[in-house]
């Protein structure tokens, strides 16, 4: 997989940002602040991710999806190990991400890519999202907020 910047005149993928998070609203949001890079094979985006400076030296890994028939085959892993690469060579000291209590995958994949949880943002999905997300059985009610030092 090639992973490089999204360029200012295409369109970023859409579809796939949706599949990590359902609000077209707040996907574009910060899409506006945020860098959105993407992950390419055999000239199809495959993955992308979004990070997005919150506070002086911390950026936050606000996006990543990978197309569901790629899943499993460790380009998550990838995206979000480049997303680490990115922000150091920026000058990032701190990377942060949130996920849903639900996400058991991505809770696991952000552990294992060095993240430590740092808490609970209680009823985050039901006081920013319009429709209830259930995922693996489980309604995502909280944002589980991970970070790491660079």
């Amino acid at each position: 997989m090639n992973i490089r910047l999204l360029n200012k005149d295409e369109n970023p993928p859409i579809d796939l940002l949706l599949l990590a998070d359902p609000s077209r609203e707040i996907v574009e949001a910060y899409l506006e602040k945020g860098e959105c890079f993407i992950g390419e094979s055999d000239n199809r985006v495959i993955g992308v991710y979004v990070i997005l400076p919150t506070r002086p030296e911390t950026v936050e890994l606000v996006n990543v999806a990978v197309a569901e028939e790629f899943h499993g085959k460790g380009f998550g892993k990838t995206l979000v190990m480049d997303a680490i690469r990115t922000a150091k060579e920026k000058g990032y000291k701190t990377m942060e991400v949130g996920t849903g209590n639900s996400s058991i995958g991505q809770l696991a994949l952000y552990q294992k890519c060095g993240f430590r949880i740092i808490g609970v943002d209680i009823d985050f999905f039901i006081r920013h999202y319009d429709e209830e997300i259930i995922e693996n059985g489980i309604q995502c009610r909280d944002m589980i907020r991970l970070s790491m030092d660079l």
